[in-house]
């Protein structure tokens, strides 16, 4: 580290000429990467996924993109052939190709009382868009109007594709996210430093992202790149770059404020928080590139972007920003309204009763991060239910709960499709199947041997009853020889793959992880104390989660919207990527801080106060910015990535109060010398 020190200190002009090319070129580069962004989620060699491909090979649509549902409404008369065959006719004519069927063919989609009814229409998707439909669902809705003035009903457009159209908000754009994420960052940064220094962590910050966004569009080259990747690299990286050049910049003004001329200040800057940004950008790294080994391309891409956002932020903080220290350091340090020494009383005060009282301290917070984490155990993937999208409000929801009230079904929106041989006996047997709504597979839905068979639950796909039968309806299918697709599969599939291959990985990124913590804290107790207290932490997160989406405590109070009845299926796995390496910077932090004084004054107790004192603070401010970025991710439509937001937000809030602000220094007071042990060295971790 001092060597690099002395390289930017006497090449700090050619440092800051570089970064400004790589930033103008990621400009450049930013508009092109997300438009070259995948929003496909393909399992290969999975059955479901596989089904799902072979079902729009043959028939040109279904699989894995959910139909259309038009939900038709008798006026005086009630329902029947007559309607349905024009208002099929009107569709078909805006419709050209792909699949149609209505209750004259299939009467499980007529309501028993004949004054609701229902077609379902597969147009052609379009590929690569992140809407399937998006070019058809205009004509389909004018169709749709024109035959319900034409048969005295009334026509609705409704659907998943419908819903995300018409009831999700509007997204302002990862630009729009990011300045929203900025200025709440540059709010606090102002409060921190009280002068013009508050700008320099969002100029490394700027710097980083745009550099990222360059090698990604090289990435979108050679490999499909999630869509959700844009908003991870802006967002994420905006905070974790932002938490870097905090963590430089306030020991850097620390030491100036002790005496150290300019150059002098950043090398000890560089020394100690700079090696401090080294091991967390590395710890965050190793946690997300171990997405790459999860046989799941989404997820793939994920963990190679996401490996990015740390590594990029760790070069610039520690070669530009030392740079711009240099350069313009002194005069940025106006008005000087803050001290520069980092000792906060309030958390010296927090620290002081945590140590006195550590033991009360550590079991207290304990029991609060067990309570937290105790909804965990009732954790459930899929999909979001249909109630919490229609809760947002439109015809589309109007329509679709309309059909619900009808009791035709409410996993008409996700049916399973089987891809089958013998569709007779492929009917019997699924339409046996305890928790079944429905079925419909005309004459028409037949390709040389193959036919298609739509099967539909009464519960939603997205509740525990739904998926049951779901996964009822594919083991009868599959028995009898067919084939089997549809998101209720693919989405199976997903789990199966992800989370039948999770337990490896999580060992490999806490076994890299241990390592690296016990080289930088030399120590062996600590590393395995921040890994206990980061598991903790992610359960904790989980639970609040699970309380709030899955169960729906709180979702209508803060989203507008009713609970999800599920957890996405990605966003378990991508949120222990993200939150275990974000949570171990804190970690690192403090306790590379705690080692600092111990070195010091040799009493762990003084060590632990000194250390939360001094880096309480940045900690907070650390957190309260990356909080502000995720609440700005979750101002995305998608329920999905407001889920993964939520998380993340409550992940770090819990983590940087609760377990780095009281349970980790009463730990760490309450194990004294031990903390400092490591086989072949003195007790205070030293030769």
């Amino acid at each position: 580290m001092t060597a690099l020190a002395r390289f930017v200190v006497r090449h700090r002009w050619w440092i800051i000429a570089c970064w400004v090319l790589l930033a103008v070129a990621g400009g450049f580069a930013a508009p092109r990467a997300t438009n070259a962004l995948s929003y496909e989620g393909s399992l290969p060699g999975r059955s479901g996924y596989e089904t799902n491909q072979r079902i729009v090979e043959e028939f040109g649509s279904g699989g894995e993109n959910a139909p259309v549902v038009l939900a038709v409404t008798a006026g005086s008369e009630r329902l029947g052939s007559p309607q349905a065959t024009r208002i099929a006719a009107a569709v078909e004519a805006a419709r050209p190709g792909g699949r149609l069927v209505s209750w004259q063919q299939e009467p499980d989609l007529l309501a028993a009382d004949r004054r609701t009814g229902v077609l379902l229409v597969y147009p052609r998707p379009l590929p690569g868009a992140p809407e399937p439909y998006v070019r058809v669902l205009p004509s389909l809705e004018a169709a749709a109007e024109r035959a319900g003035a034409a048969t005295g009903t009334t026509v609705t457009v409704t659907g998943q594709a419908a819903l995300a159209e018409g009831g999700g908000g509007d997204d302002a754009g990862v630009l729009a996210e990011t300045l929203f994420g900025g200025i709440g960052a540059l709010v606090v940064l102002v409060l921190v430093f009280g002068s013009l220094l508050a700008a320099t962590p969002l100029i490394v910050a700027v710097a980083s992202i745009l550099t990222t966004f360059l090698i990604m569009w090289g990435l979108t080259a050679v490999t499909d790149v999630s869509f959700i990747v844009q908003y991870l690299l802006a967002l994420i990286g905006l905070g974790v770059a932002i938490d870097y050049a905090l963590l430089i910049v306030t020991r850097w003004r620390e030491e100036r404020g002790r005496g150290a001329d300019p150059e002098e200040a950043v090398t000890r800057a560089i020394g100690t928080a700079g090696r401090s940004v080294l091991f967390s950008g590395l710890t965050v790294a190793i946690s997300l590139a171990a997405l790459i080994a999860l046989p799941v391309p989404f997820l793939r891409s994920v963990g190679f972007t996401g490996l990015l956002i740390p590594l990029i932020s760790v070069v610039t903080a520690l070669t530009l920003l030392p740079a711009l220290l240099l350069v313009a350091g002194r005069r940025l340090d106006w008005p000087h309204r803050r001290r520069s020494e980092p000792d906060s009383r309030l958390w010296r005060s927090i620290a002081t009763v945590v140590v006195r009282h550590r033991w009360v301290a550590a079991a207290a917070s304990a029991v609060v991060l067990l309570a937290l984490a105790a909804p965990v155990a009732g954790l459930r993937l899929g999909s979001p239910s249909n109630d919490s999208v229609i809760s947002a409000g439109g015809g589309a929801a109007d329509a679709l709960r309309t059909v619900q009230d009808a009791g035709i079904g409410d996993g008409i929106t996700q049916p399973v499709e089987v891809l089958t041989r013998d569709p007779a006996r492929t009917r019997a047997v699924v339409g046996a199947v305890d928790g079944v709504a429905g079925v419909a597979g005309p004459q028409e839905w037949r390709r040389g041997a193959w036919s298609v068979v739509d099967v539909w639950t009464a519960a939603d796909p997205a509740t525990a009853e739904g998926a049951a039968a779901a996964s009822r309806v594919r083991s009868a299918a599959e028995d009898a020889g067919a084939r089997v697709g549809g998101l209720p599969a693919q989405d199976a599939d997903f789990v199966d793959a992800v989370y039948g291959n999770a337990w490896w990985i999580a060992a490999i990124i806490v076994v890299v992880t241990f390592l690296l913590l016990a080289r930088a804290l030399r120590s062996i107790v600590l590393p395995l104390k921040a890994l206990l207290l980061n598991v903790l932490s992610l359960a904790a997160a989980y639970g609040v989660t699970v309380l709030i989406w899955q169960e729906g405590h709180g979702t209508e109070l803060l989203f507008g919207q009713s609970a999800s009845d599920a957890v996405t299926t990605w966003v378990p796995v991508a949120v222990f990527s993200f939150l275990f390496g974000l949570s171990m910077d804190y970690e690192v932090f403090l306790l590379s801080r705690i080692r600092e004084e111990y070195l010091v004054s040799g009493s762990t107790d003084r060590a632990t106060v000194d250390g939360v004192a001094r880096t309480g603070r940045l900690i907070t401010c650390a957190a309260v910015i990356l909080f502000l970025a995720f609440v700005s991710l979750s101002r995305v439509p998608a329920t999905d990535v407001k889920i993964f937001a939520t998380a993340l937000a409550l992940g770090i809030l819990i983590d940087a109060t609760v377990v780095r602000g009281v349970l980790a220094p009463a730990l760490v007071a309450a194990l004294g010398r031990a903390n400092w042990w490591l086989p072949g060295h003195r007790g205070d971790g030293s030769r």
